[in-house]
């Protein structure tokens, strides 16, 4: 039986619940499904992602690709060291990476046999998450403050300890803290057992806190003088910002629930 007769031929295996004295054929329930569910355009291209990425334009050295500052390397790029010192143009030698602003741990690169290859950034196996450029480059500022010639390794580090005693001082290193925390839920994090919880850094830590007072009067709280701060300028030009950002993130999580 060839495929034509095959597809218009009613099959006793097809049957739809609702109508169960109607034969039907593969390309009846076929155009049947159709009509009920529509179709489904799907991206054929796994890596159709990639190409809506922001695209920056360098050439290859021989430790690799440097963006802003950030080294990055692969296997893929060890048949294009050779052009950084030949005397092929500039405009031939700069190859396009794709790299994603909210996660610099990683950028893209895609050869002359259009495969896609992804290079790691230098630092990123000791950090094992998502980092944005925005908290990088807090990052590095809050290094310079403390060290005279301070690295990423030093920065991230510095930035990760900072964090983990809150959410930051300013409204916007809240904003990056709220930005990491999600990247980060989007991992494929292991469970922790109910027994174990108790023995989390930050759980002993708040178990271990002695009893706290009763708060201050409201009218005292009014009263008291604002703290100062080295952010405090930086957070109220983005004030506004702020509150339209966190009403959004908000209104995501009542609309979740």
């Amino acid at each position: 039986m060839d495929r034509m007769t095959y597809h218009r031929r009613p099959h006793e295996g097809l049957l739809d619940p609702h109508l169960p004295k109607v034969e039907l054929s593969p390309a009846a329930m076929f155009e049947h499904g159709l009509a009920r569910a529509g179709y489904i355009e799907v991206p054929r291209d796994p890596h159709l992602a990639y190409e809506f990425l922001d695209i920056t334009m360098r050439t290859v050295q021989h430790y690799g690709v440097e963006i802003n500052g950030r080294r990055y390397n692969g296997g893929c790029l060890d048949g294009l060291r050779d052009m950084a010192g030949s005397d092929i143009d500039l405009d031939k030698r700069r190859l396009p990476f794709f790299a994603d602003p909210d996660d610099v741990t990683r950028i893209h690169f895609r050869d002359h046999e259009r495969v896609w290859h992804t290079l790691q950034w230098e630092h990123a196996p000791s950090l094992n998450m998502p980092l944005s450029e925005e908290a990088l480059q807090f990052a590095r500022r809050l290094a310079a403050k403390e060290h005279t010639y301070p690295d990423d390794r030093l920065a991230i580090a510095l930035l990760l300890k900072r964090w983990n005693l809150g959410l930051g001082t300013s409204l916007v290193e809240r904003r990056m803290a709220l930005r990491l925390s999600r990247e980060q839920t989007a991992l494929d994090l292991p469970g922790t057992p109910a027994d174990d919880v108790r023995s989390l850094p930050s759980v002993a830590r708040v178990l271990s806190l002695p009893e706290q007072l009763a708060p201050p009067p409201i009218e005292t709280v009014q009263d008291r003088e604002p703290e100062a701060g080295d952010d405090d300028a930086d957070g109220l030009e983005e004030l506004e910002e702020e509150l339209d950002f966190y009403a959004t993130a908000l209104k995501d999580i009542d609309d979740d629930e």
